[in-house]
């Protein structure tokens, strides 16, 4: 049950869009437009045996009704313990993620779109084994690209107030990437400024 529980808080991250509900005005001066820009990211946290800490700003802009685009940042902390059979900690992973990249999103339909990013992440990883006298800790850090695409979609409840939900995989799967093999569920809220 903990780690459904811990799945679940993985998979829900706050999302805050801006202009997310932007509408073609042709009257309006073309050139830069302030109220097309998308500031937001994710923020999530998870403490127990298995603690994460990710903090993921985003900025973009949306060009027109059917196209938007950004940069994205990551920075995440973790660690993860494992116990002995007389509930000792016999191992702990510490880990830490910084990297980022571009994102785009083509809207087919007002509420629904199609979502590429692609990325590169910078990964430090330190291990302890506690079972061994005396106890033992490897390092390792390495560099790993990711292409994540999915398909999102996008409600208004109210101005330029939404919530909205996407599905993300890594189609890379280079096997030390932070995704793994799994989908990557973002549940958020929109807010315009």
């Amino acid at each position: 049950m903990k780690r459904l529980l811990i799945g679940i808080c993985l998979l829900i991250s706050a999302q805050l869009t801006h202009a997310q509900y932007y509408k073609t005005d042709t009257s309006a001066p073309r050139g830069f437009d302030r109220s097309r820009l998308i500031l937001g990211g994710s923020l999530g946290m998870v403490f127990g045996d298995y603690t994460n800490v990710d903090v993921s700003p985003l900025v973009g802009y949306r060009f027109n009704d059917y196209i938007a685009a950004g940069i994205n940042i990551n920075a995440q902390y973790g660690q993860y313990k494992t116990y002995d059979g007389y509930g000792n900690t016999a191992q702990r992973d510490k880990y830490t993620i910084f990297g980022g990249g571009v994102w785009g999103r083509v809207y087919p339909l007002p509420m629904l779109f199609v979502h590429i990013q692609p990325e590169y992440n910078y990964i430090s990883q330190k291990s302890t084994i506690y079972y061994s006298d005396p106890k033992r800790s490897y390092s390792t850090s390495y560099s790993v690209p990711s292409l994540l695409v999915g398909a999102g979609y996008t409600q208004s409840v109210g101005g330029r107030v939404g919530i909205g939900i996407s599905i993300l995989y890594d189609v890379i799967q280079d096997n030390r990437s932070p995704y793994r093999n799994n989908l990557i569920y973002r549940v958020g809220a929109g807010l315009g400024f």
